[in-house]
């Protein structure tokens, strides 16, 4: 499986995706960048050494206890009263859990007895102190079910598993990774018990397995899927944002080799879409990868429709990524990490439900670095892409198939009128900002010159002139003047 090809047009740093223990293989972001194998091999490392750990812990309480012991003889007849009550509430304990378990496989003819076994099957543990739901009561029932068939193994099973159930009560502040390696441990423990003990065959034990699976996480699904405690709400909302901001992608820029204009290929898309939103609704993790695997199988046949040839590797993971930026499944991030921490280990590490798992993990890491190269485009036109501000040119009308849904041929008239009406917008906004320039520079420029002429040609304003004086008034002998002359009238 190859992420980096020219020819398909999808650039990922395979550096970035191989193991990190450098043997060639693609590594699973969700196993901390291990491939399956070494995976594997990492962890029986981790758990032997824990195992060796615990065994030398073991070692050194023990030495303490007998040295104590030895030191504290003087109160030997005390502290074997105390020991004895202890080992006889202990006796009748385990004695009641014993009788509990086989009143729900022993075959009973009476019709009150069986009343008893069944209120007693659906009556939750004591330490558990929450009210069922009906589908915990219904996998309850199915699982009691399952293990009469194993009688002796069926109940010995039975007994560890409600133990172990009790013991998560209990556990709930611990973080989520140390919840997850209690449960990984108890299914190795659990399978190593009917392997070597119990001489139960493999195919079998994967049967049960499941039903444990199943069983113990639709109780525990409320408290370990997506906790409080952890960031996957943040990454959920995180990668649903991004997916959304992607919406512009097309099948053409991934190289998706799948026609959905064939109506038997849309339907396929349209089922594997719906399979992988499904994944959210159910509770056990191996229900999780069945519909992770239905959806692969659904693009599988798309593909395979559309080349009339089996589909690749190749062509398998930009189709996946595909399905997912067009689906975007609620809580991506919190299923799969959810799978990831509770799931049966032999089953995410073998089989094509491991397979399926480990590329939508790649195909999530993929989203969240897709870049301009990635899908061949410009950084510009990505960018443009990506804010909004256009986007990809969609099919001319007369291009469309006969048979083309005429709501979806209008609805890509309508973003083409709206791309258009975008860039009219954008053009007319670009010219009114550049007339509002030339205004602003122009009063600018007036006012400048103004300055300039009236710094250059100073205007100075003369006091007004006095007011003038009648011809005469300077003459003092006025008075001498002969009078002035007046009009007569003459008769004649």
């Amino acid at each position: 499986m190859s992420l980096k090809s020219e020819r398909r047009g999808i650039h990922v740093d395979q550096s970035e995706l191989l193991c990190k223990k450098g043997c060639g293989y693609y590594g699973n972001p969700a196993w901390q960048g291990f491939c399956s194998k070494c995976w594997r091999e990492e962890y029986h490392k981790a758990r032997q050494k824990q195992i060796q750990e615990d065994w030398e812990l073991a070692e050194r309480l023990q030495r303490e206890e007998e040295e104590a012991f030895a030191s504290s003889q003087s109160s030997q007849g005390a502290q074997s009263l105390t020991f004895s009550k202890f080992e006889e509430k202990k006796t009748n304990e385990k004695t009641r859990k014993v009788t509990t378990v086989k009143k729900f496989f022993s075959a009973s003819s009476r019709v009150g007895s069986k009343k008893a076994e069944i209120q007693e099957a659906k009556a939750p543990s004591p330490s558990i102190n929450r009210q069922t739901s009906i589908e915990t009561d219904r996998v309850s029932k199915e699982f009691i079910d399952f293990l009469k068939t194993f009688h002796k193994t069926g109940q010995e099973i039975y007994k560890q598993t409600k133990m172990f159930l009790e013991a998560m009560h209990y556990k709930r502040d611990l973080s989520i990774e140390e919840q997850s390696e209690c449960t990984q441990d108890f299914y190795q423990n659990v399978a190593e018990r009917m392997q070597t003990r119990g001489k139960v065959p493999p195919e079998r034990v994967e049967k049960i397995m499941d039903q444990i699976e199943k069983y113990i996480m639709t109780r525990l699904y409320k408290y370990v899927f997506c906790p409080e405690t952890t960031d996957d709400e943040k990454k959920d909302l995180a990668i649903q944002k991004r997916i959304r901001a992607l919406h512009w992608v097309t099948p053409q820029m991934l190289c998706v080799p799948v026609n959905e204009e064939i109506s038997e290929v849309s339907d396929m898309v349209v089922k594997a879409i719906t399979d992988i939103i499904e994944m959210d609704s159910k509770r056990v993790p191996r229900d999780k990868l069945a519909c992770i695997t239905k959806c692969s199988k659904h693009i599988f046949n798309a593909i395979k429709i559309t080349k009339n040839e089996p589909a690749s590797a190749d062509d398998f993971l930009p189709t996946l990524i595909y399905i997912v930026l067009k689906g975007n499944p609620p809580r991506l991030q919190s299923n799969i990490q959810y799978i990831t921490r509770f799931c049966n280990p032999s089953r995410l590490m073998t089989g094509e439900d491991g397979y399926y798992f480990t590329n939508l993990c790649c195909a999530v890491a993929f989203i969240e670095k897709l870049d301009a190269q990635s899908l061949n485009l410009s950084q510009e036109d990505f960018d443009r892409y990506m804010s909004g501000q256009t986007s990809p040119r969609k099919q001319e009308s007369e291009n469309w198939s006969p048979d083309a849904c005429l709501g979806v041929k209008q609805m890509y008239k309508n973003l083409d009128l709206l791309s258009q009406l975008n860039e009219r917008q954008e053009r007319i906004m670009s010219e009114a900002k550049k007339l509002e320039k030339d205004l602003i520079e122009w009063t600018d420029g007036i006012a400048k010159e103004v300055q300039d002429i009236v710094e250059k040609y100073p205007l100075e304003i003369k006091p007004p002139n006095q007011s003038l004086a009648a011809i005469d008034s300077e003459n003092v002998e006025n008075d001498k003047l002969p009078p002035p002359l007046q009009p007569q009238v003459y008769a004649g």
